[in-house]
């Protein structure tokens, strides 16, 4: 192992142990207080040096096109959620367009990836299968075509916005979580992984990104809806 290959291997680790905590305390913290911004910006940083560290590493030096794929979708969620609160209301720039970029050439990259292991003779590309990369072109693609939209519409405001930045920012903490407890299950001792722990820290994420979602999108349309029946119920 070269001193590169090891120095981008520690600063990936070390960044990824960083990103949960950090990324544990943004989501406990009240949303909008100091404590939450400051873990957010840790969780922003030390995001995208670990996926910069990681996709690094799976392109140049030991080449796993599947990584090169979740580094780069980890980067692209993290900076277009962190853009997003950073940027004021109603207002969207350069930076925006160069993201919405990246995530199309993820996409970009997923489908050609999944060409490849479609038509190897396993089926596989670095050991995932087509659909594995056809699932992260489809994230991605999706994505950009998100960010097309809010550049189109002159960025979002409220609870658009707000909505944005915390389903991209979950999604990126349920891959981290994702990759550390189930990826790198190896590293737990047998019992631990035999009694199912592990699941706990990626569930709880997927449950906060459900309650998110359910909060700020669906629980007002309820209100609204329920509102109305009773005064039409009273009237």
């Amino acid at each position: 192992m070269t001193v590169t290959h090891l120095v981008l291997r520690y600063l990936h680790i070390s960044m990824g142990m960083l990103a949960l905590i950090s990324g544990a305390g943004a989501m406990i913290f009240r949303k909008g207080s100091r404590l939450h911004r400051r873990s957010g910006n840790v969780f922003f940083i030390s995001m995208l040096v670990m996926a910069t560290a990681g996709t690094v590493i799976s392109i140049f030096i030991t080449p796993v096109m599947a990584n090169v794929m979740g580094g780069t979708m980890a980067f692209y969620l993290t900076a277009t959620a962190w853009v997003t609160v950073w940027r004021k209301p109603g207002q969207t720039g350069r930076l925006e367009v160069a993201l919405a970029l990246l995530g199309l050439a993820a996409a970009v990259a997923g489908i050609s990836f999944a060409v490849v292991a479609a038509n190897s003779k396993n089926g596989q590309l670095h050991g995932s299968s087509a659909t594995f990369y056809a699932i992260f072109a489809s994230a991605a693609l999706l994505g950009a075509a998100l960010d097309a939209r809010m550049i189109a519409r002159g960025g979002f405001t409220g609870v658009a916005r707000t909505t944005r930045h915390l389903c991209r920012m979950c999604i990126a903490m349920f891959m981290a979580t994702g990759s550390f407890f189930l990826g790198q299950a190896k590293l737990f001792p047998a019992d631990v992984r035999a009694s199912g722990v592990l699941k706990i820290p990626v569930l709880l994420v997927i449950g906060a990104l459900l309650y998110w979602v359910i909060r700020m999108q669906v629980w007002p349309r309820l209100r609204k809806v329920s509102t109305r029946v009773w005064v039409r119920a009273v009237t």
